[in-house]
């Protein structure tokens, strides 16, 4: 219990009725939850606003409200009522500083890193985490994937929750006793004050491309960049791609303390050269020089090797090992970190052969599949075989798209299932098809996902890479508004056990404890 005083003590607040000294039971910002004596939060939402539901506090008793605006008459009714009003600029900026307040502000008592740009987010969130780790940090995580709290894994529903949950989580990271927190922090999130009333540590940006504009997301360029660029306003030091061409104009408002650059050019801060590919037992990687790092306790960190394949994987692993040499993180520990980091769903090598690559990848749009095939090619593959399908019920331009981009760069696509929603699996395959056809690719139709997964597996040649894309970390396939268990980590151990192939499931449920046949 806390006072409303207290709780909006950093907001440009009026009070329009009532007293702010109330006692606070629980603060709720969705009206279904309103109980007796809570701080009710009206926020303005896509399709509802909450300040309609104002009446409805009322009459539940909540002890007070906050708000943007409210007509006389809602406020005579809240007088009438007993039910303290308060107006501020922003009811979602609100909402993110008096979390942080309810919860006693848990991000001061966290290292706090946070991560913004188009891609490499996940990726690089999960190898900060790996490194900490290996220092001895306990290590809490925020993604698109999962939120680790420190004591369990709950499956993600957006990149960045809703602030509450942001601090929520923190606290119970704090409980759990975590040191540091890693976090992705969407431009969605950004706008949407998802990430209020906190002062990261770090702050990190990746790249920028054009994506999540339309409706509902952000209506232009400019404004997703702008959005990336608030970050920056919000952090003590700044650690940014030097080689991205968006990145001064990401720093053009930043109030950061100190701001450091990594990538190939010369002039960063922290620089790769000498990059080489690495294709050994099945497993893609790459090796390169580092200069300009060195930890706290004098250890240089000049050759790197990382488990992951392509320039963009450099660029993930250079901001990873940036962020930790300010988190006191030896040399020893981040090479450790980076060779024992697992990111589910992200160019995730599956260890069934020596002979050819399986990997399962989240691409799911024709951006991301083009990126990682042109990635694969880089390593002289036998052929690159492409496996996906497109979800139902979303745009079919996807799907003519990713037709034609695997049709270009795959040797040979096999075109299957993936989400299809409340959509006829078939009628998705004819779309991916419709695109396919514009190149000159060879392509099969196989609608089950595992008999199309083990047709790739029992057709793969010497020196084949096979990709499974769009699926990534999901263990699920949603067929008329039901979510099947579904994993391709499951099917691929399911398939080696039929096969009889002991030795490559015997690799698999050691990488795979947890998953059951």
């Amino acid at each position: 219990m806390k006072k409303l005083a207290d709780l909006v003590e950093k907001l440009n607040t009026k009070v329009l009725t009532g007293s702010p000294e109330k006692n606070i039971t629980a603060v709720v910002y969705d009206s279904r939850k309103i109980t007796e004596g809570c701080l009710f939060i009206a926020v303005r939402g896509a399709n509802f606003d909450g300040h309609s539901a104002v009446p409805q506090a009322a009459e539940k008793k909540a002890a007070a409200v906050l708000v943007e605006a409210l007509d006389a008459d809602t406020v005579a009714l809240c007088k009438q009522s007993g039910v303290t009003v308060v107006a501020t600029d922003n009811t979602r900026y609100g909402l993110g500083m008096v979390a942080a307040a309810w919860f006693d502000y848990p991000a001061k008592k966290l290292t706090t890193v946070g991560i913004t740009g188009t891609k490499g987010k996940t990726t690089t969130t999960y190898l900060i985490k790996s490194m900490l780790e290996n220092t001895g940090v306990k290590c809490g995580l925020i993604g698109t994937i999962e939120v680790d709290d420190g004591k369990k894994h709950t499956p993600a529903v957006n990149t960045t929750p809703e602030s509450y949950l942001v601090q929520e989580y923190f606290a119970q990271m704090v409980d759990n006793g975590c040191k540091a927190v890693v976090m992705e922090v969407s431009s969605q999130a950004l706008m949407m004050h998802r990430v209020a009333g906190i002062c990261f540590d770090i702050g990190v940006f990746t790249n920028l491309s054009p994506d999540h504009i339309g409706p509902n997301e952000h209506k232009d360029f400019d404004e997703y960049l702008h959005c990336k660029s608030l970050l920056f306003q919000q952090c003590k030091v700044g650690l940014v791609n030097g080689d991205d061409p968006y990145t001064e104009q990401i720093l053009k408002d930043n109030t950061c303390a100190s701001v450091e650059r990594y990538g190939f050019a010369e002039g960063n801060d922290y620089r790769a050269s000498e990059e080489t590919l690495s294709q050994e037992h099945g497993a893609l990687g790459v090796r390169f020089h580092l200069d300009g790092w060195t930890a706290a306790d004098g250890s240089a960190l000049t050759e790197v090797e990382a488990p992951f394949p392509g320039r963009f994987s450099v660029y993930n692993v250079l901001s990873a090992l940036a962020v930790c040499r300010h988190l006191q993180v030896s040399a020893g520990a981040a090479q450790k970190g980076l060779g024992q980091a697992h990111v589910k769903g992200r160019i995730e090598m599956l260890p069934v052969s020596s002979e050819y690559t399986l990997m399962i990848d989240y691409a799911h749009n024709a951006v991301a599949l083009e990126s990682l095939l042109e990635t694969l090619r880089e390593y002289e593959p036998g052929r690159i075989v492409s496996l996906f399908g497109c979800g139902g019920n979303r745009s079919r331009s996807r799907r003519f798209e990713m037709g034609e981009v695997s049709g270009r760069l795959a040797d040979f696509t096999i075109i299957t299932s993936d989400n299809p929603r409340n959509e006829e699996p078939m009628d998705i395959i004819a779309d991916i098809v419709t695109g396919i056809k514009k190149t000159d690719g060879a392509y099969i139709e196989i609608p089950d996902r595992k008999e199309a997964i083990a047709y790739a597996m029992h057709n793969a040649q010497p020196g084949d890479v096979v990709v499974l894309a769009g699926k990534g970390h999901e263990d699920y396939q949603e067929i008329r508004g039901v979510k099947h268990p579904m994993d391709e980590r499951v099917l691929v151990a399911q398939i080696l056990q039929e096969d009889g192939n002991t030795e490559a499931l015997a690799k698999m449920q050691a990488k795979y404890p947890n998953i059951t046949i």
